[in-house]
């Protein structure tokens, strides 16, 4: 299920091919723990029993500021594009990993969509297995999946950064910034 919940390619997964791409290996798992991070907090606290009305009130707010970062992230992946190649090494030196995991982290709570996979998942699964603990194992087994899943897709991406040239990573800097500024505006209009 952690697979699942991961495995769609949405904004985080054009985020971590990008950093993986640019920063390297380190910075690609770091995106993935923060996802990875983010999938567990959600499923705990329904685990935990957070009503679907709580989640609900707060999900134009939540949609609202993730679709403005993720914006905010495609913008800067344009800027690195049209700093040049020079400026790519000082940009990534900058970025340390926990501000890549806390980035990732926040962006993926940002959407509520991933709690509400979370409420079908451990009321279809969790509840069923007999035992007060069986939603939090259901939640470690998604963490654990959803972990796999991006070291899977960094290790990939990581393999085949070794057959593009530079240029083209670059280029994908302008690709990667183009599709998460126009998917973070398309989110802040739906929430607006």
């Amino acid at each position: 299920m952690g697979i699942a919940v991961a495995m769609p390619v949405g904004p985080i997964g054009v985020l971590c091919i990008s950093r993986t791409l640019r920063d390297g290996r380190p910075a690609g798992l770091a995106t993935g723990i923060g996802a990875a991070s983010a999938d567990a907090s959600y499923g705990v606290l329904v685990a935990l029993g957070l009503s679907l009305s709580g989640v609900l009130s707060h999900a134009q707010t939540l949609r609202l500021g993730g679709g403005m970062l993720i914006m905010v992230l495609g913008l800067l992946g344009l800027w690195r594009f049209f700093a040049g190649g020079a400026d790519r090494q000082v940009i990534g030196a900058r970025t340390g990993l926990f501000r890549t995991w806390l980035t990732t982290y926040l962006l993926t709570l940002s959407n509520p969509m991933t709690i509400l996979a979370f409420i079908g998942f451990i009321a279809g699964l969790g509840s069923g297995a007999g035992t007060r603990a069986a939603p939090f194992v259901l939640v470690v087994g998604v963490f654990i999946g959803s972990l796999l899943w991006w070291l899977v897709l960094v290790q990939g991406v990581h393999l085949v950064k070794a057959r593009l040239g530079r240029g083209l990573t670059r280029w994908l800097d302008l690709g990667s910034g183009v599709v998460l500024v126009c998917w973070g505006a398309l989110i802040v209009l739906g929430a607006a």
